[in-house]
């Protein structure tokens, strides 16, 4: 029967807090593109997401992990690479969002009616339409300007 040794944990922890240098080769030449091994592998993706759906081991998961571990972690690492994060993907965003502010821009929205009046809620409707078409390649049924 197989042994494990003793301190496998401990040994890829020590090894990839070292590894920095590495990595970062591996991202600049990787043996093949990202992207094309990302897409040649979709049908294996569709097929093991719907496995897991249908065998329950996303709840599984989500139920054997502790809210506990995963605020302390989000609150003490997500929080310190949140900022960096947004500054490095600014362009990216701007590049990505510019189409849907466009589209809210072009809108010939109703009146605003007074607080609580349900006419304001055509105006929400024709804002989340437009955006959900431009989402989806729908095409849009709101009036533009």
């Amino acid at each position: 029967m197989p042994k494990v040794r003793a301190g496998a944990f401990e040994r890829w922890v020590k090894r990839a807090s070292i590894a920095t240098e590495d990595y970062r080769a591996g991202v600049q030449a990787p043996r093949r593109s990202w992207k094309e091994a990302t897409l040649a592998a979709r049908e294996a993706w569709r097929q093991g997401v719907q496995q897991a759906i249908s065998q329950g081991r996303w709840e599984r998961r989500v139920s054997a992990t502790r809210n506990e571990d995963w605020e302390e972690k989000a609150a003490t690492l997500g929080a310190d690479r949140y900022a960096p994060g947004v500054q490095a993907a600014q362009d990216i965003y701007a590049a990505r969002v510019t189409p849907y502010l466009q589209a809210i821009e072009r809108l010939s929205l109703p009146p605003r009616g007074p607080k609580g009046d349900p006419r304001n809620l055509e105006r929400v409707r024709l804002i989340a339409q437009t955006l959900h078409n431009l989402k989806t390649g729908g095409q849009s049924s709101a009036s533009g300007r």
